[in-house]
């Protein structure tokens, strides 16, 4: 069974739920069994840069980047892959991206010159924490942030990635990238 095949279990479904902004309740009767019914918020459609360009207008304005600052975006997901892109490159950002670690390592060894690696935790064939453990390898310097659906617990309960490392949960807010962002590519 592959790392996407798992099931989740209740603790992860629930912390998703809360995650997201929505609820659950339980009904269960004796000889007839429980049922668990999920609420999450109402969401209309994909953000797109138009929405990107809205939260930069906000009273508190996102950090913008510098495009001397290269990020290597990675995601098995295409259409996330896109978005994330979009998102790093309204902040001014240089962005280069893969579908999956081979594909970044790649990059890496052919030269790239990457102030930050943005990659996903769960994804086929090389796990985001091994990308980051080989890149380091090959840009000692390279400063990390991991992304995932799953809540923080769960990775980090799970051995997915360690402790304290620089995680930021799907779905985020344009303004939440931008200040993570900036926050370790700041930080010493």
């Amino acid at each position: 069974m592959g790392q996407r095949d798992k099931p989740l279990g209740l603790s992860q479904v629930y912390g998703f739920i809360k995650q997201s902004g929505g609820h659950t309740k339980i009904y269960s009767e004796v000889d007839q069994g429980t049922s668990i019914k999920a609420y999450l918020p109402r969401h209309l459609g994909v953000p797109t840069a138009a929405d990107a360009i809205e939260d930069i207008a906000q009273d508190n304005p996102a950090p913008p980047g510098s495009p001397e600052e290269v990020i290597l975006v990675v995601d098995d997901d295409e259409a996330v892959r896109r978005i994330h892109v979009g998102m790093l490159r309204e902040l001014n950002y240089s962005v280069r991206h893969a579908a999956n670690g081979q594909d970044a390592l790649a990059m890496i060894r052919e030269g790239g010159d990457f102030a930050l690696l943005f990659t996903d935790v769960v994804m086929p064939g090389m796990s985001g924490r091994t990308l980051a453990e080989n890149a380091r390898v090959l840009l000692p310097d390279l400063k990390v942030i991991y992304t995932t659906g799953y809540t923080a617990n769960a990775v980090v309960h799970n051995g997915v990635v360690d402790h304290g490392v620089d995680l930021l949960s799907k779905p985020f807010r344009y303004d939440q990238l931008a200040r993570k962002i900036r926050a370790v590519l700041d930080r010493s």
